[in-house]
């Protein structure tokens, strides 16, 4: 079964096309990137996605249902997503921001219960974020508020989680934290992981399979070993590059050479 799958998408700004006619399908319970330079439509993608924005043409399919027939709430027990800005200006505690990850599952006026509390505690312990729980969120660091941010997106228990650029703000060592807790979630779990990111090696190391957009077009999908030749990221990102594998990884590594 697909988690998503996406047929002809096409979605602009005004009168400015920005995906054109895209057709993909994201596998139940795989890792994806989408990676591509500035300006190629991946951010843009990822909020059609989630039906922040609504496709001009084409379709949209999250579990075999229809994105348009899914109300706001039966899509958010469905689909969590982590925007790329993740600054909170209120000075709730980090409990609070998690607890906010249940309001799909509740009425109006329905307060959280003890299932709520313990739904929340295991997103912390598996963010591992539980001591910080009674910190304020605004005074707590970008890597632990990252981590803070994907337990929300967890209490949501959602079977897909998409991610718009969560490493691009931290330094290596929490990069890698948030991958790694990404990867394991995917595969103790198997949460359908889909997230835009910069980097192109990280991207290869941990991805099943990857989705390169260009001018608002996919000019690659698949495994990291079909979409990142030589040609591609020549086209992509006009940059000359040797590709090999990692001895330690064993993935797919990106050098930059001179012209």
């Amino acid at each position: 079964m697909y988690a998503i799958q996406v047929k002809n998408l096409k979605f602009g700004y005004k009168r400015e096309l920005t995906l054109r006619n895209l057709s993909f399908n994201v596998e139940k319970g795989k890792f994806i990137s989408i990676i591509g330079p500035n300006g190629s439509g991946k951010s843009t993608l990822l909020k059609n996605l989630n039906h922040i924005y609504r496709p001009w043409e084409g379709k949209i399919m999250v579990e075999g249902i229809d994105i348009n027939k899914l109300r706001v709430k039966e899509l958010a027990r469905k689909i969590a997503l982590v925007p790329q800005d993740t600054v909170v200006d209120y000075e709730f505690t980090v409990e609070d921001i998690v607890l906010m990850g249940r309001h799909p599952y509740k009425g109006r006026f329905q307060r959280e219960d003890e299932n709520d509390y313990k739904i929340v505690k295991e997103a912390l312990e598996l963010t591992n974020t539980l001591e910080l729980k009674d910190s304020v969120i605004t005074e707590i660091s970008g890597g632990e508020r990252q981590r803070v941010i994907i337990a929300k997106a967890l209490a949501q228990n959602p079977s897909i989680i998409l991610l718009d650029e969560p490493t691009s703000h931290l330094d290596i060592n929490h990069q890698i934290e948030i991958l790694n807790l990404l990867k394991k979630l995917n595969e103790e779990k198997g949460t359908t992981i889909v997230l835009v990111i910069h980097d192109i090696n990280l991207a290869t190391r941990y991805s099943d399979e990857i989705i390169m957009l260009h001018e608002g077009k996919i000019i690659g999908s698949g495994t990291p070993e079909k979409v990142i030749t030589k040609e591609n990221i020549e086209f992509a990102y006009r940059l000359n590059v040797a590709i090999e594998k990692n001895k330690y990884t064993n993935s797919l590594y990106l050098t930059p050479i001179n012209n």
